[in-house]
């Protein structure tokens, strides 16, 4: 079953803090970025400031296979896509596109 919605960033923001789950595939499409990878971890905002949500993939491909910490709120504008598997099952696909 594939899912497809649409979210303005915001509502992406809340998405993942509230559906992204460690050992989750997520694939995350930015400015010109596309960063296919294992959820490690979803360090929350800062209590204080609201700044943060950091997402750390593990990333998948054949020459570059690293892991990466993306801040989401610094990236939300710029967000163009992203594909989430939770528990990493394809049959769980969802798809989300930005609304700008």
């Amino acid at each position: 079953m594939v899912k497809e919605i649409q979210m303005d960033p915001d509502d992406i923001i809340e998405y993942v803090r509230n559906n992204v789950k460690v050992d989750d595939i997520f694939e995350l499409s930015y400015n010109r970025v596309f960063a296919p990878g294992t959820v490690l971890g979803l360090t929350p905002e800062d209590e204080e400031t609201g700044e943060g949500l950091i997402l750390s993939l593990q990333l998948n491909g054949e020459l570059l296979n690293q892991a990466v910490d993306i801040d989401l709120h610094k990236v939300k504008d710029e967000i163009i896509e992203f594909r989430h598997m939770p528990g990493g099952d394809e049959d769980k696909l969802i798809i989300v596109e930005a609304s700008l």
